[in-house]
C-alpha cells in the first residue's frame, strides 16, 4: 500500500456513512450505468444503456439534461484536450459533442462478433481508455477488455468474459481490478502504468451468491476499492489489501449497476440502479429501481483521469 493510502487508512480505516440515500433522479432507466463525475462541469453523467440515452445531473441547480442515441450507449470518459465526451456505444468506440448533439464514431474493434456488445470502462492515469466487451446474451465468454489510445490504437488485453464490468485501479496505480460478472468474482491483474501491460490475473474477490453480483465499481482516496451488488440492493467498501468488507450501504433497489464519488469534495457517492426484467410485483416493491441515488460519506473519492487521445 503507498504511503498516502496507509496515512488515509491509519486515520479512517472504515469509512462513514452521513445522512440517508436518497434518489436524486427517478429515471427508471432501464439499465442505469457509466457513472462519471465532471469536476470541470460539477455534473454527474450516467447512461440507460438498453434505453439508449445519455443523462447529466447538476446537483447545484438540480438540473437534467438527456440525449438519445439510436443504439446502446455504454459508458463514458471526458476528453483532455477538447470539448465533449468519448463514448463506447453498442459497437463503436466515438466522440460525443454534448453542445452541438455530434457523434463521430472512431473504431470498431470485434466486427467478427456481432452478438456482443461494449459495457463497461474508464481511463486509466495516463488517459488510455479501458472498455469492456460482453456476450449481449451474457452467456458466451466472448467479451474481452481493450486499451484504446485513440484512432485506431485498440489493443486487446484480456480475454474469456461473458459480462465485464469494474474497471479501477490500486491507488498507486499498479493493480488493475475488473469484474467478471457472471462468475461473481473481482479480478485483480498486475499494472504496469506507463505501458498499460496486464501481469497474470488472480481472484482478489469472489462474492456470495447471496449478495448478487459485482457490477460497476470505484476507487475512494484511501485506495478502497466501493461495488456496487446486482441483485444485492448495496454498495459495498473493501479494504484494498485484503478485500475485507469495511461497509455497506443498503440502495432502496435490487439491481445495483454503478457507483462513482461527485459533489465538489467528492463525498458524495453516486450511485446508478436498474429496472429491465423485473416482474410487476418487483416494480410496485421498487418503486425506485431505475433511478440514480446519491449518499454522504466521511472520505473523498478520486477525480476520474480524462481521456488523452
Amino acid at each position: 500500500m503507498s504511503a498516502l493510502a496507509m496515512a488515509v487508512s491509519t486515520l479512517a480505516p472504515h469509512p462513514v456513512v452521513q445522512g440517508e440515500v436518497r434518489s436524486v433522479w427517478s429515471a427508471q432507466a432501464l439499465l442505469g450505468e457509466g457513472t462519471l463525475w465532471s469536476v470541470r462541469e460539477q455534473a454527474l453523467y450516467w447512461v440507460d444503456i438498453l434505453g439508449h440515452r445519455l443523462h447529466r445531473f447538476t446537483p447545484a441547480h438540480k438540473v437534467r439534461d438527456s440525449w438519445e442515441f439510436a443504439e446502446e450507449i455504454t459508458a463514458v470518459a471526458e476528453r483532455a484536450s477538447a470539448p465533449g465526451l468519448l463514448v463506447t456505444l453498442r459497437r463503436d468506440l466515438a466522440f460525443f459533442d454534448t453542445d452541438t448533439g455530434r457523434l463521430q464514431r472512431l473504431h470498431q474493434p470485434e466486427p467478427a462478433h456481432p452478438g456482443n456488445r461494449f459495457n463497461d470502462g474508464k481511463c486509466d492515469v495516463r488517459g488510455r481508455f479501458w472498455a469492456g466487451t460482453m456476450d449481449m446474451a451474457c452467456r458466451a465468454t466472448t467479451g474481452a477488455w481493450y486499451r484504446y489510445a485513440g484512432g485506431s490504437q485498440c489493443a486487446r488485453v484480456q480475454t474469456g468474459f461473458s459480462v465485464t464490468n469494474g474497471p479501477t485501479w490500486s491507488l498507486d496505480q499498479r493493480t488493475l481490478y475488473v469484474n467478471d460478472t457472471m462468475q461473481g468474482r473481482v479480478m485483480a491483474y498486475p499494472f504496469d502504468p506507463v505501458t498499460g501491460t496486464l501481469g497474470a490475473g488472480s481472484i482478489w474477490l469472489h462474492m456470495d451468491p447471496e449478495d448478487g453480483l459485482p457490477d460497476g465499481m470505484t476507487t475512494d482516496a484511501a485506495g478502497r476499492l466501493w461495488i456496487a451488488h446486482w441483485g444485492g440492493s448495496c454498495v459495498t467498501c473493501h479494504d484494498p489489501d485484503t478485500a475485507q468488507e469495511l461497509l455497506r450501504i443498503s440502495v432502496p433497489a435490487s439491481q445495483i449497476t454503478n457507483c462513482t464519488f461527485g459533489g465538489k469534495d467528492l463525498k458524495t457517492l453516486f450511485i446508478s440502479s436498474a429496472c429491465a426484467g423485473l416482474s410487476e410485483l418487483q416494480l410496485l416493491r421498487q418503486p425506485l429501481a431505475g433511478a440514480l441515488f446519491a449518499v454522504e460519506v466521511d472520505s473523498p473519492g478520486l477525480p476520474a483521469h480524462l481521456f488523452a487521445g
